[in-house]
């Protein structure tokens, strides 16, 4: 099991400043993700779904930060979850994940060593000793999952079977267009809505989670237990927690001198990839068991 154990005061303030100014992702991305989720909640309206999609979280490359895109400000504060024995997921206290196969591996690592990654990245979320969910994987029954690649034109189904789905490795410039060239990897989450209204039906002051999906970038090159190109296992275990209903966690820095991102404190929950990540930091650990400890009491 993975466990988590003298300078001028002016150029003392000018230091500081160039330390704490966090780089941010570019507005570019941030507005190609918003119009994407204007689009794809249109036509989940059209469909008649009962949920919609409310958050994106995305993980960037070492020159900016990613972060967290709303579609209703008015959420903002308000957290997402999973309701335990939620009859809409079919009542279970399982949080059930899959990976969509058909997409293809990584950029030049095989399938087998794609899929093995994620697998030990699954692990070791499971693993974490405060919580026992547990996570169990389902078959993919060799479908292209994903509502997002079905309604902006990659592919896809316009279904769902899983909690969390591992919805593939393609082409972010391809299938999403301009402005995803430095995102690694995306986590959509979707919600359940009544009537128009988000829905809340265990009172917990969370809206109530149907579903997310998580793609990659196959836009980079890929890796297995290297830094160079990224490791598979870091960016999956990063994205997975977004799955888990983790957030970003961590200041991130940037040095005028070198122009270097540094992280305070190093985790892989960062808003960026900073080289290997394989097992979970106390800041992780402590994020998972927040959130999940009590599970599936409420």
């Amino acid at each position: 099991m993975k466990k988590v154990k003298c300078y001028s005061f002016v150029l003392a303030f000018a230091v500081i400043l160039a330390l704490i100014i966090a780089p941010v992702a570019s507005a570019q991305s941030v507005n190609k993700i918003k119009k994407m989720m204007e689009k794809i909640n249109a036509n989940l309206e059209a469909m008649g779904e009962d949920f919609r999609l409310e958050v994106v979280d995305f993980l960037t490359y070492k020159d900016e930060a990613g972060q967290t895109v709303y579609y209703n400000n008015r959420t903002k504060q308000l957290g997402h979850h999973w309701v335990p024995g939620d009859p809409r997921r079919g009542g279970g206290t399982n949080i059930t994940w899959l990976s969509d196969q058909v997409d293809g591996a990584a950029t030049a690592v095989s399938q087998a060593g794609t899929q093995a990654a994620m697998a030990r990245a699954m692990e070791t979320w499971d693993d974490v000793n405060c919580s026992s969910i547990p996570l169990v994987q389902l078959p993919d029954f060799g479908i292209d999952w994903g509502y997002v690649q079905w309604i902006v034109g990659g592919g896809g189904i316009p279904g769902w079977y899983a909690d969390i789905t591992h919805a593939g490795w393609f082409s972010f410039f391809t299938v999403f267009g301009a402005g995803w060239g430095n995102v690694l990897g995306v986590t959509f989450t979707y919600v359940w809505v009544s009537g128009g209204e988000y829905t809340d039906i265990d009172n917990n002051k969370k809206l109530d989670v149907a579903f997310r999906e998580i793609y990659y970038n196959n836009d980079f090159t890929w890796g297995i237990n290297t830094d160079s190109p990224i490791d598979v296992e870091t960016v999956v275990l990063h994205e997975t927690g977004h799955g888990l209903s983790q957030g970003h966690f961590g200041r991130i820095f940037r040095t005028e001198a070198n122009g270097m991102l540094h992280f305070a404190p190093r985790a892989v929950m960062n808003a960026a990839y900073s080289g290997i990540q394989q097992e979970l930091t106390g800041t992780d650990n402590g994020g998972h068991c927040s959130i999940w400890a009590h599970w599936p009491n409420r």
